[in-house]
């Protein structure tokens, strides 16, 4: 058992989690990631570590998608002519 959780439960934690809850979760990360889900297909071992650093990663990466996605979507909204049929398009995707 990690430190941290030794000490966590010496303080009287009410919500203790168990190595095989955390090992559980682990599983179902790696199984979200497609670069490692990919991994695991081929047998391959993966540490919880990298499991984690890659979640991490693919989250940042998922977020500057979600960014760009949005600058793009604004700066077409605002070059297209309000009364269009390509604006009511784009307004009726949004909703």
């Amino acid at each position: 058992m990690s430190s941290r959780r030794s000490r966590s439960r010496q303080s009287g934690a009410s919500a203790d989690i168990t190595d095989a809850q955390i090992t559980d979760l682990v599983s179902k990360l790696q199984q979200l990631i497609p670069e490692l889900r990919a991994r695991q297909r081929r047998s391959d071992k993966v540490s919880s570590a990298k499991v984690l650093q890659e979640t991490c990663n693919y989250i940042q990466n998922l977020h500057r998608e979600v960014d760009d996605l949005s600058d793009r979507l604004s700066l077409l909204l605002a070059n297209t002519d309000s009364n269009s049929a390509q604006a009511a398009i784009i307004r009726s995707i949004l909703m």
